[in-house]
């Protein structure tokens, strides 16, 4: 398999086709979904000053994604409550490109108010550099990063901000310090573990390049398997670029098909593939979740396992979880939740 096969797809599908810029995309606003409605004087107004801009013919494309956005911002749909005495957290992959569909999608976290966000890997692209980061990740997201070093604004007082990386972040000229030098994360920061209420997390790094090796008897295998045997936490989840099931065009990652459920694993999250995919492999969850905000591809054969796909727009994933139950919801960009996996412990 190319290494970078996954995110080699022309740049050409549903959800980009009605953002080209022959006209204003008004789906987001237009969708059937049910709404919040915006009461508030001044954000009436603002809604009315973009629309007329909008459609005087002021502005260029760019323009015109800027003035979506706003409207995305009033549009979203109510937020699922979050149960109480739960953790709430974000999982969002394969978005670090900049531009304006990964906005949507961070607007759309935001609105959610998540403890916290986690993501998937290629969290900077196109190849990871120091150049690029703040751009791709600060700007979106620098108010859950803790110490945070960029431009764009203040950051958090504690660190709500736990990525992977991904095949794209060890790309650069310097290989993955770009991305060591932006985080301040547990452990070595390439590989962690970290505890938020009911859910102890297991971030991975499953490329290649990873000195620690990507098979189960690596010292980055044997680190987890051990680290899971000592939790005594509820809910054990394992985040992982690399996927090792999807029924994607291209192959999965074989080896990354650890004995994640011997091991004690609840969840698995990863990214990789352009898509939203759902399987169950013997019962254990595996979720690729790759449609953060670059494009999203193609499916090609459909693995007997999987359970939900979908191709047709950017999202992220929502997690709600208690000390006996936690609830995975894909929302696309315009908040309409298409997936919910509830897991409960008797």
């Amino acid at each position: 398999m190319a290494p970078h096969a996954a995110d080699s797809y022309p740049f050409h599908n549903a959800a980009t086709e009605r953002d080209w810029p022959c006209c204003l995309s008004l789906a987001p606003v237009l969708h059937t979904t049910k709404r919040k409605k915006a009461t508030n004087p001044r954000q009436l107004l603002r809604i009315g000053i973009v629309l007329v801009v909008a459609f005087a013919g002021f502005g260029g494309w760019h323009q015109r994604h800027l003035i979506q956005s706003e409207l995305h911002r009033f549009t979203l749909p109510q937020t699922p409550t979050q149960p109480e005495g739960s953790v709430r957290f974000a999982v969002i992959g394969d978005y670090g490109s900049g531009s304006h569909h990964q906005k949507q999608v961070a607007q759309m976290i935001e609105s959610w108010k998540p403890d916290f966000i986690t993501t998937v890997g290629d969290n900077n692209y196109p190849i990871g550099e120091a150049e690029t980061i703040d751009h791709n990740i600060g700007r979106f997201f620098h108010a859950y990063i803790y110490p945070y070093k960029g431009g764009y604004g203040p950051g958090a007082t504690t660190n709500r901000f736990f990525p992977v990386p991904g095949h794209r972040d060890w790309d650069s000229p310097d290989g993955l310090q770009p991305y060591l030098d932006y985080f301040s994360l547990p452990g070595n920061e390439r590989y962690y573990e970290v505890v938020r209420g009911s859910v102890h997390f297991f971030m991975l790094d499953t490329d290649e390049r990873e000195p620690d090796g990507t098979t189960p008897t690596s010292v980055q295998g044997q680190w987890l398997e051990q680290s899971l045997r000592n939790s005594t936490a509820p809910w054990k989840l394992v985040f992982a670029h690399h996927a090792p099931y999807t029924s994607h065009a291209v192959p999965d990652v074989e080896y990354m098909r650890w004995p994640f459920k011997a091991w004690g694993v609840h969840a698995v999250l990863s990214g990789f593939y352009h898509v939203y995919e759902r399987l169950s492999i013997d019962g254990l969850p595996y979720f690729v979740n790759g449609t953060g905000g670059l494009w999203v591809s193609d499916f090609g054969e459909i693995d007997p396992n999987s359970q939900t796909r979908y191709r047709e727009d950017f999202g992220a994933m929502i997690v709600d979880a208690t000390e006996t139950t936690i609830v995975f919801r894909y929302v696309n960009r315009t908040g309409v939740i298409v997936d919910t996996l509830v897991l409960t412990k008797n």
